[in-house]
Formats: structure tokens, sequence, C-alpha cells
């Protein structure tokens, strides 16, 4: 017993050292790649998909703070779809293939892995840009409930950079001028953070078909997982696997003091008030047809809202 449990302390101290060995590097179709805002469950998600440690693990690659190969990108970085600049397009493309290298970055997973699995919650504004640079790339977008994204920000602390999105001309030429002098107004920190979420979520599902990524739903994946995984695991091309069941209800490592999965729990850190004027900022941008009052998200008004870019 000892033997196997020093083994498998060495194992994961490989994995640690070296991110695994990756068998299809240089292949981007064989990564799949993980967004959402901050606080959404992107973390707890990540480990459901990687249940078995079928993937080798890149967490957060595009973290200009943390990894050497993007101190050129913003925190909320945008990039227009046919933008080919290679300042931009080599630290990607080694994130997407395996080649990229970081004690950040590297977190795990399969010791020798034929897929990779990319999760990042700075790369929402990023998706258009990334499929059309990297096609045949399967991107996951996980929503979550923003009263609930917000609420958790706040409670750590996290402070906004709204105003460096803002900076970004092409971001609010592409996506934001109906709404920008509202957003430029925002002082109070809710807001501002509810604004992000906006954002974040705004830009791809206008910058995607139904189809073109897969949208997954915090909230489902708590209530009914089952049929929310399956589609999830059909989507990126794995077999489903009941083992996943039994990790639904562990908390990530960068949960909140422990705190398991929950879709509600956010009520009692939101007024009535609070609830109501969030519930305004979403109509904005049309958002209310996805998340509204209640807790559960439509996923009809969400697949309803995407593809607007592409259809005019």
């Amino acid at each position: 017993m000892r033997g196997h449990v020093g083994l498998s302390a060495a194992g994961a101290s490989l994995r640690r050292l070296l991110g695994g060995l990756d068998l299809a590097r240089g292949d981007h179709t064989e990564t799949v790649f993980l967004a959402g805002s901050g606080r959404s469950g992107t973390t707890w998600l990540s480990g459901l998909v990687n249940h078995d440690s079928g993937y080798r693990q890149v967490f957060e690659p595009f973290h200009p703070g943390k990894v050497e190969d993007f101190r050129g990108f913003g925190s909320k970085q945008y990039l227009r779809p046919g933008d080919r600049r290679e300042e931009f397009l080599e630290p990607a493309r080694k994130a997407v293939t395996g080649q990229l290298r970081s004690g950040w970055t590297d977190r795990g997973g399969a010791l020798v892995a034929r897929r990779r699995l990319v999760k990042d919650i700075r790369a929402n504004l990023l998706l258009g840009w990334l499929a059309e640079n990297f096609p045949g790339m399967p991107i996951v977008l996980l929503m979550r409930h923003p009263c609930a994204v917000v609420s958790s920000r706040l409670a750590l602390g996290w402070r906004d950079n709204l105003d460096e999105a803002m900076g970004q001309g092409d971001l609010v030429e592409d996506h934001l001028l109906p709404v920008e002098e509202r957003i430029r107004a925002a002082r109070d920190p809710f807001e501002r953070h509810l604004f992000l979420w906006c954002i974040d979520n705004h830009v791809p599902l206008r910058q995607f078909s139904p189809g073109a990524i897969h949208l997954c739903f915090y909230e489902n994946l708590v209530l009914d997982p089952e049929p929310e995984l399956r589609r999830l695991f059909a989507f990126v091309g794995r077999d489903f696997d009941d083992g996943v069941l039994g990790k639904l209800g562990r908390p990530s490592l960068t949960s909140r003091w422990g705190e398991r999965p929950s879709v509600d729990g956010w009520r009692s850190r939101v007024s009535g008030e609070r609830l109501e004027g969030a519930v305004e900022v979403l109509g904005l941008f049309g958002l209310d047809r996805v998340y509204g009052a209640g807790p559960m998200p439509d996923t009809a008004g969400a697949l309803d809202l995407m593809g607007a870019e592409t259809r005019g």
C-alpha cells in the first residue's frame, strides 16, 4: 500500500513538473477550450470534463500577469476574428497546440496525453478570434447567473477591469456602441462587474451561430447534470462515463471557502432592488432573455441571441 501511495505521489510530482507528455503536440484540434467569466464555475467544470485525468490540463494560459508568453495581452483582451498579428497568434498557438510550458499553466491531468483541456477566464472576448485562427478546435462557453458571479467576485474583493475593456476601440465599435454611454457612467462596484459579465457573454453570443460552440449552463449542471454533461461530452468528442457523476458534489480548488455548487446561494447576498436593477442592465444587451430575476437560465433565449453579428 505504501508503495502504491509513493508511486502515485511520484506520478503527481512528475505531472506537476513536466505538465504531462503531450502526444498530440502541434495539433490544436486535439484541444478542448473551456471559457467562462471568472467565478462562473470553469474550474469545477474542467474537473468534471477531466474527471478521469484523460486530458493534459492547461490552466488559464491567457493570464498576462502569470505567463510570460502572454505579457502582451490585456487582462480583458479583445481581438477581431480576422486579426493575424503574430504577436498574439504565437503565444495562443503555443497554448492550444501543447507547446506552452509554465509553472502556472501546467496543472496536471494525464501523465501521457493525446488530448488537452485549456481552461481560461480571460478569453471570452477572444473566442471568435480563436475559432477563426484555430478552426476545428471545440470551444465550450460556460454561463452562470450574473448575480451569482458578481456577488462572488465582490465577496472575494475582486477589482473590476471595466476601464481596460472600454479602452479598446475595436471592442466598443464592434459590439458596445449602443450601450457605451451607460457603461462609462457606471460607478457602483456591483454594476461595473455586472457590465463586465454582460460584455463577456454578449460578445461570444453575437459571434457564434448555434452549434458553432457549445453553451453550457452552470445551473443545469447543478440541478440536472447528466443530460448537460452528455451533451457536452458529445460535443467535445468523448464518451460519457458515469464516473463523472460521482465528482459533481465536490467543490473546486478555487471555490469560496470550499462551497459546494449551488444554484441560488447568491439570493441572500443580492437585494430585491439590486436584482431589479441587474435585470434592467441585462436588458440593455438582450441578455434578460437568458437570465432574469429567477435563478435558472432560458437556454432557448440564449440560442435566439446567437449569431447576431453574422446575421447582420
